[in-house]
């Protein structure tokens, strides 16, 4: 009953099996692997761009931060939610890689809004001692486990475009987002609007891959330069690679997004019916932030359930005091997984 997050899932045996194939022989290094010529094709042909540069790495946070590296001037603000992984998540790794650039808190939850992001905009820049207009990072699943739409993207991006700055769309859970908006990769991106993309893969059945996809070819070198310089450029490369064709094999990532959604839509239905249970966004992909009371989640990690508590303590004198929590499902854990939790939920 594991459900703090599916990071701790594990890897599919598809994408194992691909990396013990890539694991026969000899390849050359640093990215010049024949399995990443078939990767670099095969996200051409699924988003539908010909022309774009793509690159993998081991872990989203590096996926985000040299993509927006690549994207900003060290004198410049990235807008973003004021709860975007790259403002809370990531140790300040954006600043940090990006040469000093500032994050610029857009709105107050975890979807920004068009009109949000002007105000936010039109607030930065106009003199030599402010901070400048930036690139826009909107992120796909939120950190609430909502997802924007096509059209809020578009608006978005739209916004962007007006003050001709580039989007970033953090897809650390593109593919539980793709799935549930039943969509093509290219509608939710480029053709949107959005310049680059983090393509998540660790999340979503890989061992640790992204994929990094830059729709404007022109971003190409320089994304090299900065991804050898902070050691994100792997000797031997063959295995994010193979990782990478074992995910998107046979469709692979969207079978594992829909899994995973599957799982979450199950436990949200159960968990409706459990008395005191207040869900603070309403779940669209494969995380619920709900609260309940302490003797209800008491009982679940005493029956074995484990998911992070983020406010309060499992100890107290208040049983009925509501402790947020939050839950997200993996491609493995199945109905089996979610129907022990409903049930320990219920004695």
């Amino acid at each position: 009953m594991f459900f703090a997050s599916d990071n701790g899932g594990p890897a599919h045996p598809q994408i194992l099996q691909a990396v013990m194939q890539a694991n026969d022989g000899y390849r050359s290094g640093y990215g010049a692997d024949a399995e990443m010529d078939r990767v670099r094709d095969q996200i051409r042909d699924l988003f539908e761009a010909p022309d774009a540069a793509v690159y993998l790495v081991p872990t989203g946070t590096v996926a985000n931060v040299l993509t927006l590296a690549t994207l900003c001037q060290p004198w410049q603000s990235i807008f973003c939610s004021p709860v975007a992984h790259i403002e809370e998540d990531e140790c300040n790794a954006p600043e940090f890689y990006t040469g000093g650039a500032k994050l610029a808190l857009v709105g107050e939850g975890d979807k920004m809004t068009p009109e949000a992001l002007r105000s936010a905009i039109l607030a930065k820049g106009g003199s030599v001692h402010n901070a400048q207009r930036g690139p826009v990072s909107i992120t796909q699943v939120t950190e609430l486990g909502r997802i924007y739409s096509v059209d809020e993207i578009e608006a978005l991006c739209s916004v962007a475009k007006e003050f001709d700055l580039p989007v970033h769309l953090d897809g650390a859970r593109f593919a539980n987002a793709l799935v549930q908006l039943n969509c093509s990769p290219a509608e939710m991106t480029w053709k949107a609007g959005v310049d680059a993309v983090s393509f998540g893969g660790t999340k979503n059945g890989c061992m640790g891959v992204e994929a990094v996809i830059f729709f404007d070819p022109k971003h190409a070198w320089e994304f090299e330069l900065r991804r050898k310089r902070a050691g994100h450029l792997f000797s031997k490369h063959r295995y994010l690679s193979a990782q990478m064709l074992g995910y998107l094999q046979d469709g692979l990532w969207l079978q594992t997004a829909r899994q995973a959604n599957e799982n979450c839509a199950r436990l949200t239905t159960g968990m409706r019916a459990l008395t005191g249970v207040d869900f603070i966004a309403e779940p669209q992909a494969n995380m619920i932030f709900a609260k309940m009371p302490r003797a209800l989640h008491q009982r679940l990690f005493d029956a074995g359930a484990y998911y992070y508590i983020l406010s309060g303590t499992l100890e107290g004198n208040d049983p009925e005091e509501p402790l947020l929590g939050r839950f997200v499902c993996d491609w493995s854990i199945g109905a089996d997984g979610v129907d022990q939790f409903l049930a320990a939920a219920q004695d």
